[in-house]
């Protein structure tokens, strides 16, 4: 039951509003207050509308380290869909940022450790709805706020191929079992590249669509204009089916507007010829940070798109370098607002709220604020001073240069059918100590993201489609597209998986 404020409390919100009240205006505001509860007491004897749960399944259990030797998995279950579908048969696990009803979700961080939710994300039924079977939770890293794998509260994830090394993040779980075979699919979130990174450094497909042509609905949200959600699989079929079976509005969600739904497995005819394919000159060399074998592993990739009958050029787009930046005024005070202060729910947009999600995180936020990841308190310590300090002028001009941003790279499409850059700049880093200074841990979360994060701000469609191997670890070729045509990129990321470049399978079976 909603109760109102007492005298001393009225006057210390007022004081966060720079406002002075004496006694008397104070209990004024207090009883009229009290007056307008009325409301909200009502609203306490209503029944809001559920997201539906259609098919049934048993709670499952959390493995024990001898299941999970990649610690990849925070929980294990079966869940079946429909009879038949494009998805039968395919053993699918769920990204820990999705809501399944009866499956407990962490999102990586201890904060809400303990909330079951009660009903399905819209992704969820859809996927059970085409013949899936949901076969777990995948470990995502704390509140999904990091580009590696190590910063989950159940510990870090290990990649396949190298177990000393980041899986990538934050869909890192996800990434890895689909790496090491323990499921078809996987879904994965993506706001700064969080699907393509775990991918290009794990060695699978990993998918970021056009934003909002997959419903966030059920997920928790970081920052509305950054969500995405999409696949990782092992092969492009599955990332092609997966994404047929959980495309398109399904008019709960505020990020799909006008969306535009594509026939993607008419696309795989492993055919590239006459496509055009930039290779994008400032997504290569970036100043201590690219890796000379990983450019030249990815330049030697676009270039055998020749030998498959593609037009193969290079082309500037400058403002790609600051793609970062505007990402970075945005994720970071976007965030806080919405994902912080907002409790991951945040105001003003129309659709599905995930109430019960945002009354566990809101209390499990503020109770455990200490347990809190160093990226995540990095971010909203500088979210609220940026806040406090320039009153969101940073946040709205770098929204504004999001315009400018997304047209350089339209323009870039109009000459051209793809463009084409490294996933991440750097193979997978070595997952930092227990002990590891907070300066450490911060890096090897957040020092991978200036190709993919613009991307997410730009909201095209990006894949990151493995390449080689260089040191025993994968190497990602990303190929971006334009808005809604995500059927180019699947088809040339075919054409190229057809060539049997890339096909190797994790060797790693003990820390190295």
């Amino acid at each position: 039951m909603v109760r109102p404020p007492n005298i001393e409390q009225l006057k210390k919100i007022a004081e966060g509003f720079e406002l002075r009240l004496d006694e008397e205006e104070a209990r004024s505001y207090v009883g009229l207050i009290e007056g307008t509860l009325a409301s909200h007491r009502r609203l306490d004897q209503l029944t809001e509308p559920e997201l539906p749960v259609k098919y049934p399944r048993a709670g499952g259990y959390r493995p024990e380290p001898e299941e999970n030797p990649l610690n990849a998995w925070y929980w294990k279950c079966s869940i079946n869909g429909a009879e038949n579908g494009p998805l039968s048969g395919k053993r699918i696990a769920i990204k820990d940022n999705v809501c399944v009803a009866g499956i407990p979700m962490m999102n990586g961080t201890s904060t809400l450790e303990g909330y079951v939710p009660e009903f399905d994300a819209t992704i969820v039924t859809r996927i059970l709805d085409a013949g899936g079977e949901i076969v777990g939770k995948a470990v995502c890293e704390h509140l999904c706020f990091s580009g590696g794998s190590h910063t989950s509260d159940t510990g870090p994830v290990l990649n396949p191929h190298d177990h000393a090394h980041s899986a990538g993040g934050s869909s890192s779980g996800s990434a890895a079992l689909v790496a090491a075979g323990e499921v078809d699919i996987a879904s994965g979130g993506d706001q700064g590249g969080s699907i393509r990174m775990p991918s290009g450094w794990c060695g699978t497909y990993g998918l970021k669509p056009t934003h909002g042509l997959v419903p966030y609905t059920g997920a928790f949200p970081i920052e509305l204009t950054l969500d995405h959600l999409g696949p990782i699989a092992s092969n492009v079929s599955d990332v092609a089916l997966f994404l047929a079976a959980v495309a398109g509005e399904d008019g709960l969600d505020p990020r799909q507007k006008d969306v535009s739904v594509g026939d993607y497995e008419s696309s795989l005819n492993g055919d590239a010829q006459g496509l055009k394919i930039g290779i994008v000159t400032e997504g290569f060399g970036w100043a201590n940070l690219s890796e000379e074998d990983v450019d030249e592993t990815v330049r030697g990739a676009a270039n055998s798109f020749e030998e498959l009958g593609a037009d193969v050029t290079e082309v500037s787009i400058p403002l790609h370098l600051d793609g970062i930046h505007i990402w970075n005024a945005i994720a970071i005070e976007g965030a806080t607002e919405l994902m912080v202060r907002g409790n991951g729910m945040g105001t003003n947009w129309k659709g599905h709220y995930s109430t019960s999600l945002l009354d566990a995180y809101g209390r499990g936020r503020l109770t455990r604020a200490d347990d809190l990841s160093e990226t995540v308190k990095l971010t909203m310590l500088m979210g609220e001073y940026m806040r406090g300090s320039y009153h969101g002028r940073y946040y709205a001009k770098a929204q504004n240069l999001a315009r400018k941003l997304r047209a350089a790279y339209d323009e870039a499409l109009e000459s051209v059918d793809l463009l084409l850059m490294p996933t991440l700049p750097l193979k997978a880093t070595k997952i930092p100590a227990p002990d590891a200074p907070i300066e450490e841990i911060v890096a090897r979360a957040l020092e991978m993201l200036p190709n993919t994060s613009p991307f997410d701000v730009s909201g095209h469609p990006a894949m990151s489609v493995p390449c080689g191997l260089s040191e025993g670890l994968p190497v990602g070729m990303m190929l971006i597209g334009k808005k809604w045509d995500e059927g180019t990129v699947l088809r040339a990321a075919h054409a190229f998986e057809q060539t049997g470049t890339y096909n190797v399978k994790p060797t790693a079976t003990a820390d190295r």
